[in-house]
This record gives C-alpha cells, structure tokens and sequence, in this order.
C-alpha cells in the first residue's frame, strides 16, 4: 500500500501567494480585454446595421426627394412637410434595402462583391435583419400617410414591394430586372413631387424619368464590370451572354443620351431656369465623355469610369435642381 504524505497534499493543494498573484493577474487581464472588445463589438455591429440599409442609395433616395419636392414648390417651401417627406421616404427605402439584405442573404454569399455583407457573414442574423427592416418600412410609412399625404405613402409602399417582390426575384428569371429595378429606384423623385402637390404633375414625371433613365447606364457598367459574380450567382443580367459588349455599350449609350435630355425637361416645363439650363448641360457633357470611351473599348477600366462619373451625376443634377429653385425664393 502507498504511503500519503499528507503534508505534502496539502501543500500541494493550497495556492501559493505567487500562484494566487498570477490568477488574479490573468482574470483582470481577461476582464480588461473583454471590456476593451465591448466597444469594438457595439461599433461592429452598429456599422453592419447601417450597411444594411445601403447608405449610398438612402443618400440618393433623400436627394432625389428632396429635388422632386424643391422642383414641385413653385409657391414657396413648407419646411414641416418637407422635413417628414425625407424622414419618411429615406426610412422606407432603409427598411425595403434591409429587407433586399435579407431576401438574398444565400445569392450574396455566392458573390465575391457580396460575400462579405453583414448577413452571409454571420454578424448579423436573418431574423435581425427582417424585423430590422419591417420597422423601419413601418415607421416612414406611418409618418409620410398622415404628415404628408396618403398618395406620397402609397408610391413608398409601392417602391418597396416593387423593389423586394418583383425586382428581386427577377434577377435570377430575365435580364429585363434591370429594366424593371428602375421603377422602384425612380419612386422616391415622384414622391417628393407628391408631398409637395398632392398629384403626379409633369414635372414629377419628368424628374421620375431623369432617374430611371440614370439607372441603367449605372448598372450597365456595373453589371460589364462584374459580370462573372453574377453569372456565378445564377442572375440572369444583358451583360453574361454579351461576349462581344455590343448590347451592353448600346443600351448604355441609349439610356445616357435619353438622360441628358430628359434633364431639360424641367426647362422645358418652365420648372427650371437659365442656370439650371447650362449647369446640366455641362454635366451631360461631362457624363458622356466615359460613355462614349466605353463605348470604344468595352473594357472594365472604362466601364468603372461610367459607373464612378454615375455616382457622381445624379447628386449634382439634383442639387443643380434644388439651388435653381431656390434662387428664385
């Protein structure tokens, strides 16, 4: 039988004051670094929520219902309505981009371009992102219904169902979903029109058209630029089976020019005036200067010019809108 020393057991049992030292050193270490995570991970998260409702697009959405409302206030601007008509028509537009997340979470895990997105990453949940969205949708339509007016809701509405029940499910049946996004992406100029008037005049037209004209040379050149993601993903986009680019460069060509002319419109209707005339002017110019380059070589280089330049147009042809107007107050 072996002997115990019970001394020693105990003496092996009982922490020393250096071992005691050094767990507590290391639990205030592991405290200390989970705190310092704490922030980090609040900030991650934030920024994935944000992402989630596409910033760049809210950013458009607000602009361009901001011109169209400008556009409509030949009287003089109510700055109540107008400040419930942006909350209310960029909230939708969050809330229908956090719900598009949310519908093509398994596509865009597919897409290098995508696969790093808040929801096929895992950094936020499927069900996070729905709820997420659905409130945001319900907030700007519940504001936009009684503070502007029923119509300016109802085109909102219209955008978000168009944009994530007609649009999105056709990315993977026709090439025609580009065509049809365009709608749902040209809603919110109208609808800024509308929560000024009340009715869809010309001029809300003519500003719809500015924007779904704008679109397609936009996603044209991102399509040409990414078209293997795409194919890849099983989108069904002009670009895949356009080896050659001659349907890609014509109806980028076609839409850019159709665009620039629908920017007089405005002049045109007695909307817009002499400043607003030569500012946009230029501006097409300017915007088919890289159209006409990729016109000619069909290359991704100058496929991303057109897109950067897109980026670039459609700010300021709606600011131009808004400073003419209110030159005239």
């Amino acid at each position: 039988m072996q002997k115990i020393d019970h001394h020693k057991a105990v003496r092996t049992e009982l922490p020393t004051d250096t071992s005691r030292r050094t767990n507590n050193a290391a639990t205030a270490s592991g405290v200390t670094t989970r705190l310092m995570q704490l922030p980090a991970s609040r900030g991650v998260l934030v920024r994935d929520y944000v992402q989630l409702i596409k910033p760049e697009i809210t950013f458009l959405v607000v602009i361009s219902a901001l011109a169209g409302f400008v556009l409509a206030s030949t009287d003089g601007i109510s700055g109540w309505t107008l400040f419930w008509a942006l909350i209310g028509i960029s909230l939708t537009s969050a809330g229908g981009s956090a719900l598009n997340h949310y519908l093509e979470r398994d596509l865009d895990a597919q897409m290098k371009r995508t696969a790093a997105r808040p929801l096929p990453s895992g950094r936020v949940s499927p069900k996070s992102a729905r709820i997420f969205g659905y409130v945001l949708v319900g907030f700007g339509l519940a504001i936009l219904c009684p503070l502007c007016n029923p119509l300016t809701g109802v085109l909102a509405a219209v955008a978000v169902v168009l944009y994530l029940y007609v649009y999105t499910p056709l990315k993977r049946v026709t090439p025609y979903n580009t065509l049809i996004g365009t709608i749902p992406g040209a809603l919110p100029a109208l609808g800024g029109w509308t929560a000024a008037t009340g009715n869809i005049g010309a001029g809300g037209l003519a500003i719809f058209a500015v924007l779904v004209f704008w679109q397609m040379p936009h996603f044209m050149s991102l399509a040409w630029m990414y078209r293997k993601d795409y194919e890849r993903a099983g989108y069904r986009m002009w670009t895949i089976d356009d080896a050659d680019g001659k349907r890609t460069v014509f109806l980028t060509v076609l839409f850019s020019i159709a665009m620039v002319l629908a920017s007089l419109l405005p002049v045109v209707l007695s909307l817009s005036g002499l400043s607003y005339l030569i500012g946009a002017s230029v501006l097409g110019f300017w915007f088919m200067l890289p159209v006409v380059r990729f016109a000619r070589s069909k290359s991704v280089q100058d496929a991303r010019s057109v897109l950067k330049a897109s980026v670039l147009y459609i700010p300021l042809l709606l600011l131009l809108i808004v400073a003419d107007r209110l030159t005239e107050f």
